[in-house]
């Protein structure tokens, strides 16, 4: 029975989307060079999420190497009762920018471009969220991980401070 129950703790359902596929040419001597790029976002919808990129000539190729990218890249988020985040966080990377508010139940993911992919296969259910600055799916899809990697449970900041957690609660 042991066993029955180990194997469903590290057996996790790993869903993936493709955010965006774009082909790109590059000028050669011989002529020009056709590739594509795929920006893959996955996601367990249980707090864990990752974004990846794969260039490669075809694009089955390209979204197999952005599938293994993103396995690489997997960050843990703090996700609480109401199926939200802690706090309003902000997250930047290049000219696009992220701000993401929690909710409350029954708001939905409110979201738009890349930013509700990653929220999405996050497993936030109540969020609002707003892409500031650049409308690039990649680096908007990374400015939400990086928003999503600093947010900071109660606890965490209670140990930081070197206070009890009743402190934070009236």
């Amino acid at each position: 029975m042991e066993k029955n129950i180990k194997k469903n703790l590290f057996k996790n359902k790993w869903n993936e989307r493709v955010a965006q596929i774009t082909r790109v040419t590059k000028v050669c001597k011989g002529g020009k060079k056709l590739s594509f790029k795929a920006v893959i976002i996955i996601g367990n919808e249980n707090g864990q999420v990752g974004v990846g990129v794969g260039k490669a000539d075809d694009v089955s190729m390209a979204i197999a190497k952005g599938i293994t990218d993103a396995r690489k890249n997997i960050i843990t988020v703090p996700i609480t009762k109401n199926n939200t985040i802690p706090h309003l966080i902000e997250g930047h990377f290049g000219t696009c920018h992220t701000l993401i508010k929690p909710a409350l139940p029954g708001t939905g993911v409110i979201a738009g471009s890349s930013i509700r992919i990653v929220l999405e296969l996050a497993g936030v259910k109540n969020i609002m969220a707003k892409q500031l600055g650049g409308s690039n799916v990649l680096n908007n899809a990374r400015a939400t991980i990086i928003a999503l990697k600093n947010l900071k449970t109660p606890k965490i900041v209670a140990f930081e401070r070197n206070l009890s957690l009743d402190k934070f609660y009236f």
